[in-house]
């Protein structure tokens, strides 16, 4: 078997940007499940602004957990939607402490349970802080990237991660995530694509339309 058009993308990518990790900052799995859960409809760089002082504070599933509403919405109020996030994250933190000992679970399956978190935070949490792939996290810069290459002709997040899971092996996945994120986030812009910048010129569907 020859290479996916997938493979070849991550390839050209791999050389573009050989450094694409995650740009949320964090120090153990707990931080990281917090923070992502908190990047819902925020940049990364704002939440990178916040959690340093909110983790000073609440630095364990235990202590954010005991802390009040009040309280968590104050450090985390430049979120957005900070009222929401700080009864997500209270709870989470709750739930990790009642099922799982305070620690984060390394499941899909046990990750979903937690408030706040769906496919998208948990293939983040397990690729990042546990090095286990079981999917690739699309969100919306993924989600444009990979229509406009013509690595899928679906909008529901739940089948384009099936087609990028499907083009190429699961050791890919998390650079699948971490390449996407980063080509749509410097050159692949959701309103103006820098398309005479791009690498991926000839591998292009949406480039050939328009």
């Amino acid at each position: 078997m020859g290479m996916s058009k997938l493979e070849k993308i991550l390839t050209i990518l791999q050389r573009e940007y050989p450094h694409a990790k995650t740009a949320l900052q964090y120090s153990d799995p707990f931080h990281l499940l917090i923070a992502t859960i908190l990047s819902a409809q925020s940049t990364d760089k704002q939440i990178n602004a916040l959690t340093p002082a909110l983790f000073k504070k609440f630095g364990t599933a235990a202590k954010l957990a005991a802390a009040s509403l009040s309280d968590i919405e104050k450090l985390i109020r430049s979120s957005g939607f900070y009222k929401n996030k700080a009864r997500n994250i209270k709870e989470c933190a709750q739930k990790l402490v009642k099922d799982f000992g305070g620690r984060v679970p390394q499941t899909m399956e046990e990750l979903v349970t937690l408030r706040g978190v769906g496919r998208k935070t948990g293939n983040v949490v397990l690729s990042e802080a546990f090095q286990i792939n079981v999917g690739v996290c699309v969100d919306t810069h993924v989600a444009r990237v990979s229509q406009r290459l013509g690595l899928t002709h679906h909008a529901d997040p739940l089948k384009i991660e099936q087609d990028l899971m499907a083009a190429t092996s699961s050791k890919n996945w998390k650079k699948v995530t971490n390449l996407l994120i980063t080509h749509g986030r410097e050159v692949c812009h959701a309103r103006s694509p820098q398309c005479e910048v791009c690498v991926l010129q000839k591998d292009c569907d949406y480039l050939k339309k328009n």
